[in-house]
C-alpha cells in the first residue's frame, strides 16, 4: 500500500495491535512496557475495563449532536471538575491547543468587555509548550517551532521560567495575563518552584492580571494530586486541561471563574465536536477512577518509589545520567549522552519513553502502574545504561 501520510512525524518503526494495562503488543507478539502513555494521555493505561465499558455503552446510544443542544454527560463532567477545582465554568473542546486558543481569546475578551481592549498581551515562559497553532508557538517563543511560519502572531512576551523579577519588569499597560505550566513537559520536565507559583498569584492580584495555568500535561492526577497547582495551594483564574482527561479519547477543557467566563456569551466561541457524548462519557469514566479513594495516594507512592530508584540509577551511571526531574509520574532523566540514543536503546529492550528539551528522557507511564512495572522499567534502564558504559570501554 502506498504511503500517503505526510512526513511531519519521525515515527519509530513500531505498530501496535493491542494494549493491556501498561503494556503494548505488536502484531508479531512483541511486548513493550509503555512509559509514554501516548505522551501523558492514557492515564488509565490501555483497555481499562471501566473506560472501555463507558465508551461502548455510550457508542451504542449516541455519538454526536453538536452544541446546538444540551449534552447531559458534559454538564455532569463540568460540574465534577468545578467541584474539585477553583472553577465555576467549564468549556469543552477537542485538544490541548484548542484549550489554549480558548484561553487566549477569553482573556482578551474579558478585558475588552471591561473597556480595556489594549490589555491583550500574555506573558509566557521560556521553554514552554502550549501547542502548535500559530498563536501557541508565538506564546512559547521557541525559534525551533517558529521557523518557517512567517511573522510570529502578536500579543505574546516571554520571560525566563521561574524568574520573578524579570516577570515583573515585563508587565506593561498592555499586559492581560501570565501563562505558565507548573511543570514544563516538552521543555524538559522542569518543575516550577512552589513559591514561584505563589508569587505569580500575588503579581496578578497586584497588577490586576489574570493567571493562566497550563495543566494539559501535568494535570489530571499525573503529579499525585488532581491538579499540579494544588501542591502550591494556588488557584488560577483560567486553567487548560487535555491529555489525561480523556484517557486516550480526544478532550480538551478550559476552566475559569464565573467572572472570566462571562466574556464567552453565545456566538463568541465554539466548537463542532467539542464536548460530544462519546468524549464526555470517557472523561467521566476517567474521573471516576482518579477520584476513587486511594487512587491518587497510589500515584504518589509509586512516583516516590520510581524517583528513588531513578536517583540510584543516576548515582550508579553518572557517565550516562545527570539528574532526575519532575514530580509524581511525570519524571525525566537528564542525560549526559544523547537522550535520543537512550530512548532507542531502551526501546530495543522493551521500554517506551519519549524525549524532551535539554537532553531529557521523559517517563510518563499510565497512572495505574505499581511496583512491578517500576522494577521492570528500572531493570531495562539499568541494562541500557550498562550498554553505554560497555560501548565506552571498547571504544
Amino acid at each position: 500500500m502506498r504511503d500517503a501520510l505526510m512526513r511531519n512525524y519521525a515515527r519509530a518503526d513500531l505498530a501496535f495491535e493491542r494494549g493491556e494495562g501498561a503494556w503494548l503488543y505488536t502484531e508479531d507478539g512483541r511486548r513493550f512496557l509503555d512509559f509514554t502513555a501516548g505522551i501523558a494521555v492514557c492515564s488509565l493505561g490501555h483497555a481499562h475495563p471501566h473506560l472501555v465499558q463507558a465508551l461502548q455503552e455510550q457508542a451504542a446510544k449516541l455519538w454526536h449532536t453538536s452544541n446546538l443542544f444540551r449534552i447531559p454527560q458534559g454538564e455532569k463532567l463540568a460540574a465534577r471538575l468545578a467541584e474539585r477545582s477553583f472553577a465555576e465554568r467549564v468549556f469543552f473542546c477537542n485538544s490541548g491547543v484548542e484549550a489554549f486558543e480558548a484561553a487566549a481569546k477569553i482573556v482578551r475578551k474579558h478585558f475588552a468587555d471591561r473597556g480595556e481592549p489594549k490589555r491583550h498581551r500574555i506573558i509566557a515562559c521560556s521553554g514552554s509548550f502550549h501547542g502548535r497553532s500559530l498563536a501557541a508557538i508565538a506564546a512559547s517563543g521557541n525559534a525551533k517551532y517558529l521557523e518557517g511560519f512567517g511573522p510570529a502572531a502578536p500579543g505574546y512576551d516571554q520571560v525566563p521560567f521561574g524568574a520573578s523579577n524579570e516577570l515583573r519588569n515585563a508587565i506593561t499597560d498592555e499586559t492581560a495575563a501570565i501563562l505558565v505550566e507548573p511543570i514544563q513537559g516538552e521543555g524538559g520536565i522542569r518543575t516550577a518552584r512552589l513559591e514561584f507559583l505563589r508569587e505569580l498569584r500575588r503579581v496578578c492580584d497586584e497588577f490586576g492580571l489574570l493567571l493562566i495555568f497550563d495543566e494539559i500535561q501535568c494535570g489530571m492526577g499525573r503529579t499525585g494530586k488532581l491538579f499540579a497547582c494544588e501542591w502550591a495551594d494556588v488557584t488560577p483564574d483560567v486553567m487548560m486541561l487535555a491529555k489525561g482527561l480523556g484517557g486516550g479519547f480526544p478532550i480538551g477543557a478550559l476552566l475559569t471563574t464565573e467572572k472570566v467566563a462571562a466574556a464567552f456569551a453565545p456566538g463568541t466561541h465554539g466548537t463542532t465536536f467539542g464536548g460530544n457524548p462519546l468524549a464526555m462519557a470517557c472523561g467521566n469514566a476517567v474521573l471516576d477512577e482518579l477520584l476513587r479513594p486511594g487512587f491518587l495516594d497510589q500515584v504518589r507512592e509509586t512516583g516516590d518509589d520510581l524517583w528513588q530508584k531513578l536517583e540510584g540509577l543516576v548515582q550508579r551511571h553518572p557517565q550516562v545520567f545527570e539528574a532526575v526531574r519532575g514530580a509524581g509520574l511525570m519524571l525525566g532523566l537528564k542525560c549526559r549522552v544523547p537522550a535520543g540514543e537512550v530512548i532507542a536503546a531502551a526501546q530495543e529492550r522493551g521500554l517506551l519513553t519519549v524525549g524532551a528539551a535539554e537532553n531529557v528522557v521523559r517517563l510518563l507511564p499510565p497512572l495505574i502502574i505499581g511496583r512491578a512495572e517500576v522494577d521492570t522499567a528500572l531493570g531495562i534502564l539499568e541494562e541500557t545504561a550498562g550498554s553505554f558504559a560497555a560501548a565506552e570501554e571498547t571504544a
